[in-house]
């Protein structure tokens, strides 16, 4: 009588390791991680954490072997091509007790592929076309760097990828995604990000208590974006309640902690979302902006809605006088729907901002101290702009 399987090992919690001396030297940035992690956090998969790793065989191995003992996937970049120095595959090996050997189907679309470009092949790039017992190839239609995934006695996973991300992205998304998927990958997960204006991480976490960033389900926290203040909340089924209850139950509490203060959500962009409220009215917007060297322009570039700007620098002819008036002169003179002018002007260490809207529901102004003078003053200008125009528009001004 045959022995019934065990059930597949949950792939819950996963290690990502990036491998390339390259990278521990800072001569190339590792963006596949982070790429990575957002596909399985998408999926209710916890990264516990990632690392770059140099090409040194013993630092491979050793690391591998840490990850395999705390999570149940781990995912490698890199150390794949077919120089002495590419050591993944030595390192997996290791670890997992095996000796890789040249499997004759990868050595085969290996020796085609150089054989259809006219180019010799080289004995070294064999190394490209070894497996373990333990091992299935992961097809690589843009590179010579098969990948593996491993699947280890006790449920674990072990994925190796190449490190170019034009390999290493189809590779995962269109082969090991699926396949993990089939095996129990993640877990149900229900995760939103509340972007915020006119107020401060600081401020934002002090409203929110330790109590609630402390929580580890769901799990809130906060990030100082260059055009907002994100809140992300991240909740995954357990205990015996769904994903979806306990994310209710936190974005409560942030809504009436910080509520006022949000402008969008996970991807939205300022112009994106002013253009959403300007669109139901059919409305366009005429920019000008005195002392800000055009930081509202660049803020707002992708908006279609933007009919205008026009920067005038502090103290030349134009640049003083009331805010009001250069917002309807330029509202006047582009036949926009909206005048929008914004002012900065460097007051010691920070930047005083002033901002004024006019349009069909009347004349609307703001002005504040912007923390810090120079660059990042005149950016916090700009986002005030954006954050007065998104007030007007959602405190319902007549469409």
């Amino acid at each position: 009588m045959e022995t019934p399987k065990e059930p597949a090992r949950p792939l819950r919690a996963a290690v990502l390791l990036a491998i390339g001396s390259e990278l521990t030297a800072g001569e190339t940035r590792d963006t596949n991680s982070g790429e990575l992690a957002r596909s399985l956090a998408d999926v209710g998969v916890d990264v516990a954490w990632m690392s770059a790793l140099p090409d040194r065989l013993g630092t491979v191995t050793a690391t591998l072997g840490d990850a395999l003992v705390q999570a149940d996937l781990v995912v490698t970049t890199g150390g794949l091509g077919p120089t002495p120095d590419d050591l993944t595959r030595e390192a997996i090996a290791d670890v997992c007790g095996e000796r890789p050997t040249v499997d004759p189907e990868l050595e085969r679309w290996l020796r085609h592929l150089f054989e259809r470009r006219g180019l010799p092949f080289a004995e070294m790039n064999l190394k490209q076309a070894w497996l373990i017992p333990s091992a299935t190839a992961i097809p690589n239609d843009r590179g010579t760097a098969p990948g593996w995934l491993v699947e280890r006695p006790d449920g674990r996973v072990l994925v190796a990828l190449p490190g170019p991300p034009s390999e290493m992205r189809p590779m995962w998304q269109a082969w090991v995604l699926p396949r993990l998927r089939q095996r129990g990958l993640g877990r149900e997960r229900v995760t939103r990000t509340y972007r915020l204006a006119g107020i401060g991480e600081s401020a934002v976490a002090a409203r929110l208590g330790e109590r609630l960033l402390r929580a580890e389900n769901p799990i809130v926290a906060t990030y100082a974006r260059a055009d907002a203040v994100d809140v992300r909340i991240s909740a995954a089924a357990g205990a015996g309640r769904s994903a979806a209850a306990l994310f209710d139950e936190a974005a409560a509490a942030v809504l009436a902690a910080v509520g006022e203060h949000v402008w969008g959500y996970d991807d939205d962009t300022w112009p994106a979302v002013l253009g959403r409220e300007l669109g139901t009215r059919g409305w366009t917007v005429a920019l000008v902006e005195v002392g800000t060297a055009g930081s509202s322009a660049r803020l707002l570039s992708e908006a279609s809605w933007l009919t205008s700007a026009r920067t005038i620098g502090a103290g030349e002819p134009g640049s003083g006088g009331a805010l009001t008036h250069l917002a309807e002169r330029a509202r006047q003179e582009a036949d926009a729907s909206i005048g929008l002018a914004v002012r900065a002007i460097e007051t010691g260490e920070d930047t005083h901002v002033e901002v004024a809207a006019v349009g069909p529901w009347g004349a609307s102004e703001s002005s504040q101290t912007a923390f810090l003078g120079g660059a990042e003053g005149r950016r916090r200008a700009a986002l005030a702009a954006a954050a007065l125009l998104d007030s007007i528009l959602r405190e319902g001004a007549p469409g």
